[in-house]
């Protein structure tokens, strides 16, 4: 505990887990009175060579005074932060404000002395980097804006990860020591570096999960059955390239094997490294378990156990302990309640699921939080691929469960950059960051397919989740704006997965269609209108048509430049059998292989056998993960003949053609690829944030803090929410108030006629239909009997609170929000004032920052865009304007979380400039940590 003179409380939330550089895990915390024989300990395995580094000169031991002045801080103006592993320390770093001149700080300066020093077994390991981010953010919480450091030249590591961080900083060379100093306002480069190292370290430490050397299942049965027995057969069937290991206590001394598979007690008894262990042992034993294995060193868990979070609140926390406890060790943990993870590469062959069957090898990844959907997605896949090797089959699959741990967040980052990873299919009952998840999703996205079912409904009992303020289709159409497919069954998710790996993408919406049923071409071009594509007319080769004849209309219509993709429909005729299928199923593998570059699709009836004939046909196809000499894979977008380093393979001869049984099926796969192409074109040059000259952002962060300094949180009075939007360029048009006509009259006079007089009561704002507003008043005479009309319809002054108003251009009334939502962050709004919004809810939205382009797609987005644009010989009005106004507001938003709600109503948009009539702005302390801050793993 801190003493009595300490100027702060233990600031607990400063605590953090980290995922390092090599993928496992370390504690981030500050240190306190409590840690003086850790110091000790740790600093006697730092090297001579480290110690000289960090104190110029030799300095084996630390003396009473050091190890006093070292482990006690106010938490202010002294911190000090510890990277642990198994509760000792690996790393330190400290940060001492400082004066002007030089001195000890006597009062509150913005420029602290930082200074690092990490165990020599542990360098390497990026702890500095991840120390650094973590202290310049307890920086930056107590007013320190700069630090300094200074550093032997021959200190190359430390040098490295202070230039490297990304912040603008100046160098120096005086009396032999290198002075850097660097302000902490986090730049685009210092967060660019802080997510790239964010990437490489989750991704990794999913890798260490998903490509073990070796493998314990800790609880397996003697006799065939059980979890664990079940799993450890499944391993070994698979082929696991690795060595494999049973593990039960009941084991008795003498049993050295398990149906060939050595068989141990203990993890501790295994000779060697074990880099992945599989829990199956009653909850009650599983702290036990956890302990033998930090102790030996394992890399990650699997906990198929269930009993935690699922089961209720004692359960939730047993969940949290869990993952505490494997995270003290620099483990990471799969679960618990998961069905497991599989790895089809031919390095790896790792089955540790309760799926009996290893799936077939193939480029589609899969990420599943419910054991039951997993299996059925594993089913639907093979029973779609037709038995073949190929794209079709899954790559990686992760089951998380409850996702205490890894979660879906942490295999994008692995799927990012995994070369045998085409294209991303998620089920996710939950996302428990979301800002986190838009932000990887987007990033993702512009590489390879990710198609996502989100459950629409309250998450299960094992996830803890942020609860959102936002409806389900807003938060679908955010993910769509990060470039997500979003599809509402498994069903969908299968089949727009299978089109998105085996085809290239479409390079727009012209959809041809070809096919020997008239009927079955109609209900085709029915369903292309519905899902918004743009079909051609049917081309019918009647039912007499041959395989040639379908390889000739296959071929011209993947020649004619006014068609982007084409649908095949076929019906068997009467009679015909396995050889006119494969006829046929050859016939447009090779018409697609001639003509490649646009995708083919596959209409078919159940009568026959051409779906499994088109399978068939791949194994003499090119297969999508296949490489071009001299070229990285990827899709082919439209108009291109190079491919982009790191996107989906495409399948260059358009062999693998996806069948579907219906036309609907089809078609809708077919427009979610339409609208990711589309995205993908888009994201090419999503548009910048600009810079506005006249914004006070420094001016703002004041105003803001003395606002909160009042309370926790508070909704702005009318001259302060115009004072702080006015700091960002937006004018809010003065409402002086009215309580008597007397005050109206001198307030018109003020303001200047014509003016508008209003009543701002909460059931009469912004409601003119209900007759609370008066407009166009052009002298004394018209306001004071507007006055007391209004009075005689709804009351004394005092309920209706009117105010005068300058009046203002006609236009197009509109609105613009922002509002921080506890689950998907920030979020900008747009709509029409009045019903369109309110009853029709024809509202758009982005997520903030918004860019150029995004303001300008988000007012033609609505529904009622056309109001804006001269509809029906209307007055087009000012959405220049209207796109500037909204980034300002995005701006505004962005750069102080504080702001969690603005609102302007009305925006009154005319041809020639706009007003805000109204506005209102809410404040709230800033979450401790968020997705912009340090790296930090969260505890669900």
């Amino acid at each position: 505990m801190q003493t009595s003179s300490d100027r702060h409380e233990y600031p607990a939330h400063w605590e953090a887990d980290v995922v390092l550089r090599d993928g496992g895990t370390a504690r981030v915390r500050p240190i306190t009175v409590d840690d003086a024989d850790r110091l000790v300990s740790f600093y006697e395995q730092v090297s001579d060579e480290s110690k000289y580094y960090r104190f110029f000169a030799p300095y084996p031991r630390l003396s009473a005074k050091d190890v006093h002045r070292f482990t006690h801080h106010d938490f202010v103006d002294r911190v000090g932060l510890a990277a642990t592993v198994g509760g000792e320390f690996i790393a330190t770093v400290r940060y001492d404000r400082i004066s002007a001149d030089g001195r000890a700080a006597t009062a509150p300066a913005d420029e602290a002395e930082v200074a690092f020093l990490v165990q020599d077994a542990h360098q390497g390991r990026g702890v500095a980097s991840a120390l650094l981010e973590h202290i310049a953010a307890v920086a930056r919480e107590r007013g320190i804006r700069r630090f300094a450091a200074e550093v032997l030249p021959a200190n190359n590591k430390m040098i490295k990860v202070f230039t490297d961080a990304g912040y603008t900083q100046k160098r120096s060379f005086e009396d032999g020591v290198v002075r850097l100093e660097f302000d902490l306002e986090p730049t685009d480069r210092s967060l660019a570096v802080q997510r790239a190292r964010e990437q490489r370290a989750e991704a990794r430490s999913v890798r260490r999960l998903l490509g073990p050397g070796s493998v314990a299942v800790v609880g397996v049965g003697r006799s065939p059955g059980g979890v664990g027995r079940s799993v450890l057969d499944n391993i070994r069937d698979a082929g696991f390239t690795g060595g494999l290991y049973a593990v039960n206590k009941a084991f008795p001394e003498e049993q050295k094997d398990l149906d060939g598979v050595p068989a141990y007690r203990s993890v501790r008894d295994i000779e060697g490294p074990v880099d992945l262990v599989v829990v199956a042992v009653p909850v009650k034993h599983v702290p036990e378990v956890v302990t033998e294995c930090g102790e030996h060193g394992v890399q990650g868990l699997v906990v198929v156990t269930a009993g935690y979070a699922e089961s209720g609140p004692e359960g939730r926390e047993r969940q949290r302990e869990l993952v505490r406890h494997a995270r003290t060790y620099g483990m990471r943990i799969i679960g618990p309640n998961a069905f497991g993870v599989i790895n089809t590469s031919a390095d790896v062959r790792l089955n540790a699921s309760l799926a009996p069957e290893m799936p077939r090898p193939g480029r589609i990844g899969l990420f599943a939080q419910s054991g039951a959907i997993g299996i059925a997605l594993l089913s639907r896949l093979h029973r779609r691929g037709g038995g073949v090797t190929g794209v079709t089959g899954v790559s990686t699959f992760v089951s998380s469960g409850n996702r205490a741990d890894v979660s879906g967040n942490d295999v994008l980052q692995y799927w990012y950059d995994d070369p045998d990873t085409d294209v991303a299919l998620m089920y996710l009952e939950s996302i428990g960051n979301p800002r986190k998840f838009t932000r990887l999703a987007r990033r993702t996205a512009a590489a390879k397919p990710l198609v996502v079912v989100q459950g629409a409904g309250s998450a299960p009992q094992g996830h803890a989740v942020r609860a959102t303020r936002l409806p389900h289709a807003t938060v679908s159409a955010l993910l769509r704006q990060a470039g997500v497919i979003r599809v509402e069954t498994i069903t969908e998710l299968v089949d727009t997965g299978l089109l998105l790996a085996r085809q290239p993408l479409p390079g727009g919406a012209r959809v041809a269609i070809v096919g020997n049923s008239e009927s079955l071409g109609l209900l085709t071009y029915d369903a292309c209108l519905s899902e918004g594509l743009r079909p051609l007319a049917p081309l019918d080769l009647t039912t007499a048509a041959t395989a040639e004849d379908f390889h000739r209309a296959l071929s011209g219509a993947l020649a004619d430049d006014s068609c982007d993709a084409v649908v095949v429909t076929a019906i068997p005729a009467v009679g015909e059998g396995p050889e006119e299928d494969a006829a046929l199923a050859e016939a447009l593998r090779s018409a697609a292989q001639e003509v490649p570059g646009k995708p083919v699709l596959v209409v078919h009836v159940e009568l026959g056998g051409l779906a499994a004939a088109l399978s068939a046909a791949m194994s003499t196809a090119p297969q999508a993960g296949s490489k071009t000499p001299g070229v990285e894979g990827g899709v082919q977008p439209a108009g291109r003949t190079e491919r982009p380093p790191t996107a989906v393979p495409a399948s260059e001869g358009g062999g693998l053609i996806p069948a579907y049984p219906a036309a609907e099926r089809a078609v809708r796969a077919l427009a979610e690829a339409v609208k990711y192409a589309q995205w993908r074109r888009e994201a090419v040059d999503p548009g910048r944030v600009p810079e506005f000259e006249d914004i006070d952002e420094k001016g703002s962060a004041e105003l803001i803090g003395g606002l909160l300094a009042r309370g926790q949180g508070l909704t702005l009075g009318v001259e302060e929410t115009c004072e702080l939007l006015g700091k960002y360029g937006v004018d809010v048009h003065r409402a002086l108030p009215a309580p008597t006509p007397d005050d109206a009259a001198e307030a018109a006079r003020t303001l200047g006629y014509p003016v508008a007089l209003k009543a701002t009561a909460p059931h009469l704002r912004h409601r003119a239909d209900l007759g609370g507003v008066r407009l166009d008043l052009a002298d004394e005479e018209q306001l004071r009997r507007a006055y007391a009309e209004l009075g005689e319809l709804f009351g004394t002054p005092q309920e209706l609170r009117p105010v005068v108003q300058r009046m203002a251009p006609r236009g197009v009334d509109t609105v613009v929000r922002a509002v921080i939502d506890p689950a998907a962050g920030a979020v900008l709004s747009f709509g029409l004032a009045g019903a369109a919004s309110q009853l029709l809810g024809d509202t758009a939205h982005r997520l903030i920052p918004v860019t150029d382009r995004e303001a300008g797609s988000l007012i033609r987005s609505i529904r009622t865009a056309p109001l804006l644009f001269g509809w029906r010989g209307s007055t087009p009005v000012d959405t220049p304007a209207l796109e500037e106004l909204m980034l300002r507001v995005s701006r505004l938003v962005d750069d102080h979380p504080e702001v969690v709600a603005v609102t302007l109503e009305p925006v009154v948009v005319a041809a020639h400039g706009l007003s805000v009539l109204g506005a209102s702005v809410r404040l709230a302390p800033p979450p401790v940590r968020d997705d912009l801050g340090p790296r930090t793993l969260p505890v669900y």
